[in-house]
């Protein structure tokens, strides 16, 4: 079971759910950490929620800071992993996040089976959330709210610091949630519905 396997089953089993809301948006690979760690699937509506894929061919070796990064930027979080990883992730991934199994089935199709369903994280760190904004998005942000005197030629960790300081933590995840599925420079694999 490779990578490809596990995304399309996902997209089929798991994320159809969602064609036909309208304000969802459904991307591959969202950078987190300014493209240090990668979401492999988010799906952004109401929360921005981040699926990670491990399939048997993976290894875990990168989990503890993807797990990291998910649980200080994302609202919510699922592991889909294959039978191999399951109980060795289970152990690696807070408890509010999402399970999920990947199976290989007789004729090679591989299905999605939930184990755990994803909760609301309970400690997000909102300067990370304000990282997901690109530099221009949250200076102008700024600019509405009449915050960004002294520092439109600052750099972004600046700007992002304003951000926390300026906007309560629902305030700010709705901020970047709205200003996430209004970008229009996404690559083309972005699905809106």
């Amino acid at each position: 079971m490779r990578d490809i396997d596990v995304r399309r089953a996902l997209q089929r089993d798991v994320l159809s759910i969602h064609a036909g809301e309208v304000g969802t948006l459904v991307l591959n690979e969202l950078g987190l950490e300014h493209g240090l760690v990668r979401v492999d699937v988010a799906v952004i509506n109401g929360a921005i929620h981040g699926y990670e894929l491990k399939s048997d061919k993976d290894t875990l070796d990168r989990l503890p800071a993807q797990v990291r990064a998910y649980s200080a930027a994302l609202d919510m979080a699922t592991l889909v992993a294959g039978e191999r990883h399951l109980k060795a992730a289970r152990k690696m991934v807070p408890r509010w996040w999402g399970l999920c199994t990947a199976i290989m089935e007789d004729g090679g199709t591989v299905r999605i089976e939930a184990r755990r369903e994803a909760k609301q994280n309970p400690k997000p760190t909102p300067l990370a959330i304000a990282n997901l904004l690109w530099r221009e998005e949250a200076l102008d942000v700024l600019e509405r709210l009449g915050h960004a005197t002294g520092i439109r030629s600052k750099p972004r960790k600046v700007l992002y610091a304003k951000l926390v300081e300026v906007l309560s933590l629902d305030e700010l995840r709705d901020v970047v949630r709205v200003r996430l599925k209004s970008r229009t420079a996404w690559r083309p694999d972005a699905l809106r519905t």
